[in-house]
């Protein structure tokens, strides 16, 4: 990667506003040529903390904290040194030059800011759409119905994208931008018929970095029958899902001050909390933490609330969010939000008030774990212990040695009538036996073996293979693992090992599984088509289910239509025209 040159470090320095940036994370009061204020890398009630604006050095007496402009920055916002270069010479209009060589460097970088322009200007096109049309009428009632107002939508840049199948297109290429450059950065899908917009008909939700670039979007269905309900931007040069956090550029300046982060779910829980004045929140845009989410979080404050529902993934992304925290030196808490409300529900029926009740509730996950647990057990019999004994075993397992963990297991042991060291020597046995299992043949059910397949095939199937993993969404897969690995494939279709042993054990075994199989799996767009149609059928059929039992009859009719059309193309049968031009 190409270097800042030293002479744009330096008109950064001295363009950049020393007080302004430090007074984002701490008051300063003027007292001579320097700045006093509270020091905001710890507690403390005598200001202690010293600006010099001149020189943009700061020095704390109390805990000897100091540096220049750029170090607080890396400190207080979890930039390195780059990034803090960046972020200040884009806040005070500083063009960066930068030294390369070979000019490979220039190039790409050419290259990637092409993309965020147009990625830019294309959150302006959706934003401006939303209160300008007709069409985005229903979006407009929908967000207001869920107590959102306009000042927040407009500060977070919310959006419609139009239903046609080429409004971004054609003002892309009027703006002189390439149809590469539209598939590059996730606003262009590839039909038989050619190019057209990826999202279309749906509020848009701009995922923007810390500093404030659009990388790409969110978007949620507005038609009963549009499926799937919230879809991404897909990975490319710019936009890493694992990597991002929603509304991060708005959140960490309060969230470095207050020292406090809250983590939700959803796009509208993290625009109703800002709103309410939480201005410290972020969503996980789905419950699934990745170990990069709780690096940047650990990075952005010494406390992070999770504020999940309290269903089986909220469950399972809690655990993992556990893990991932561990030795990163942050304290993790849970909210607990009533059952069947989350954050955006409960401050439209309750106020701000009931948020800050439950926030203020929050108790440390291992509790909350302990906790949840406990509320479920059974405990007829020994046998009842036991599997209580083996849920709590991943729990205490993902956290070293201290004092809480000790109270917890104390607790535990109370509850069973056992002895702390008998618990703790069946915690030990149990995790063990989690961790290295006696061989035995692990029963897989015909359904995930084709999906397993599939992945096979489509890492078999070079470029084919990358389109059709894209082309699956959460719901043709039957496992949040078969997700996890699907989501690695895209990630690292070219070197699908590569960095993959330190990955948790599950993952790495499936994706390990899948690698192996794919050099006896049959590499054609045939097979993958046929493969493909097969999870669809499956999809579809699962969600017929669902309308039946829900009594939702035009919805049943509507996808045993669809499904008549994948039998019919599985038969060998002519694709119909909404499948064959990829718009369906």
């Amino acid at each position: 990667m190409s270097r800042i040159s030293p002479e744009s470090i330096e008109r950064v320095r001295q363009a950049a506003d020393m007080v302004e940036v430090v007074s984002g994370h701490t008051e300063l009061r003027r007292r001579g040529t320097r700045w006093l204020g509270l020091c905001p890398f710890h507690d403390e009630r005598t200001p202690s903390f010293s600006v010099d604006p001149a020189e943009k050095l700061y020095y704390c007496f109390g805990c000897q904290a100091g540096g220049n402009i750029f170090t607080f920055l890396e400190e207080k916002e979890g930039l390195d040194f780059r990034d803090a270069v960046e972020q200040l010479a884009d806040r005070y209009g500083v063009e960066l030059e930068y030294d390369d060589t070979g000019g490979q460097g220039d190039e790409r970088r050419r290259e990637r800011e092409r993309l965020l322009d147009l990625l830019s200007k294309t959150a302006t096109f959706y934003a401006r759409y939303l209160w300008d049309s007709r069409e985005a009428g229903a979006a407009r009632a929908y967000l207001e119905g869920r107590g959102l107002g306009r000042e927040v939508l407009e500060e977070f840049g919310v959006g419609y994208a139009p239903s046609a199948w080429d409004r971004v297109l054609l003002s892309a290429r009027r703006a002189g931008f390439t149809e590469a450059e539209m598939r590059a950065a996730g606003l262009g899908q590839q039909g038989r018929r050619g190019l057209y917009d990826r999202f279309r008909g749906r509020i848009m939700f701009p995922l923007r970095d810390a500093r404030g670039r659009v990388l790409g979007f969110g978007a949620r269905a507005m038609r009963a029958n549009q499926q799937p309900k919230y879809v991404n931007s897909p990975e490319g040069p710019v936009y890493r899902k694992g990597r991002s956090l929603f509304g991060i550029d708005r959140a960490r300046p309060h969230a470095t001050k207050e020292g406090r982060v809250y983590v939700v779910e959803g796009y509208t829980d993290v625009l109703a909390l800002h709103q309410a004045g939480f201005r410290n929140s972020v969503a996980s845009m789905g419950t699934a933490l990745t170990d990069e989410q709780v690096g940047e979080l650990a990075r952005l404050a010494r406390e992070v609330v999770l504020a999940f529902d309290a269903d089986a993934s909220g469950q399972e992304a809690m655990l993992r969010a556990q893990a991932a925290a561990a030795g990163r030196g942050v304290s993790l808490k849970v909210a607990r939000l009533p059952d069947d409300k989350d954050p955006c529900d409960l401050l439209a029926e309750a106020g701000p008030d009931s948020f800050k009740t439950i926030a203020g509730d929050a108790i440390p996950i291992l509790e909350f774990q302990v906790t949840s647990v406990l509320e479920r057990a059974q405990m007829h019999s020994a046998a009842d212990k036991d599997r209580l004994v083996a849920q709590l075993a991943p729990v205490f397992g993902s956290v070293g040695p201290s004092v809480e963990r000790e109270e917890q297991v104390r607790r535990v042991a109370d509850r069973l009538d056992l002895g702390e060291k008998v618990l703790e020597n069946l915690l030990q046995e149990t995790r063990r036996e989690v961790l290295t299992p006696a061989p035995r043949t692990r029963t897989v059910s015909p359904f995930e073996r084709s999906e397993r397949a599939f992945l096979a095939t489509c890492v078999s199937s070079g470029e084919s293979g990358r389109s059709s993993l894209a082309r699956l969404s959460d719901d043709h897969l039957s496992s949040s693992t078969l997700r996890q690995a699907r989501d690695w494939l895209l990630r690292h279709f070219d070197a699908p090992t590569a960095g993959l042993a330190t990955e948790e054990p599950e993952l790495a075994r499936i994706v390990g599984e899948i690698v192996v199989r794919a050099s006896s799996e049959p590499a054609s767009e045939h097979a993958l088509e046929l493969a493909f149609l097969q999870l669809e059928q499956r999809r579809l059929e699962r969600e017929i289910k669902t309308a039946a039992e829900s009594g939702d009859f035009d919805r049943h009719r509507e996808l045993s239509v669809e499904r008549s059309q994948v039998i019919t193309r599985l038969m060998g049968g002519e694709p119909s025209p909404s499948a064959t031009d990829g718009r369906g």
